[in-house]
């Protein structure tokens, strides 16, 4: 099937993908946005549909798997960030109180962070935008084994940061 060929059957048979996307999103703005995606996705991977299947299936697939994995990289990096405070409040041997306080510490991080070696900030980095560990190694052509040790080194640097 021809690139025009695809695109052209992309656009009939999508329709039913904006009122999913609303389902699954909640939100007008983000159900735009995965849409969007969704479509640009299936048209980076036209090779991978197989003419005469179900292309609605294909592309209810492409939606699904695109949702899934952005809520778990920000259901990760709302973890990530929980834990920074948690650690940070534990070093210094209180809790915040309000909110003020708490904004200035996540400052100190994000200072702290900007300071790291490049080297390990970039691992670090798409780590806590909520990437996997083999996405960001296939991402920066980088050994699985090294992106691990340059995260934990980064983590290691980070945690003599704040407490100094």
């Amino acid at each position: 099937m021809s690139s025009p060929e695809f695109a052209d059957l992309l656009l009939h048979q999508s329709d039913f993908l904006k009122p999913f996307a609303i389902v699954l999103t909640r939100d007008s703005e983000a159900a735009r946005d995965l849409y969007q995606e969704t479509m640009y996705r299936a048209l980076m991977h036209q090779e991978k549909y197989m003419e005469g299947t179900n292309i609605r299936a294909w592309l209810f697939t492409i939606m699904r798997n695109l949702f899934i994995n952005h809520y778990r990289r920000r259901a990760k990096q709302q973890l990530f960030q929980e834990q920074a405070l948690r650690d940070l409040a534990r070093l210094q041997h209180s809790y915040v109180i309000n909110e003020a306080e708490s904004s200035l510490r996540m400052k100190d991080i994000q200072y702290a962070i900007y300071r790291l070696p490049v080297l390990f900030k970039r691992p670090f980095l798409l780590y806590y935008e909520g990437f996997k560990y083999y996405e960001i190694a296939d991402m920066l052509h980088e050994p699985m084994g090294t992106i691990k040790s340059r995260i934990h080194f980064a983590r290691k640097m980070l945690k003599q940061q704040i407490a100094s």
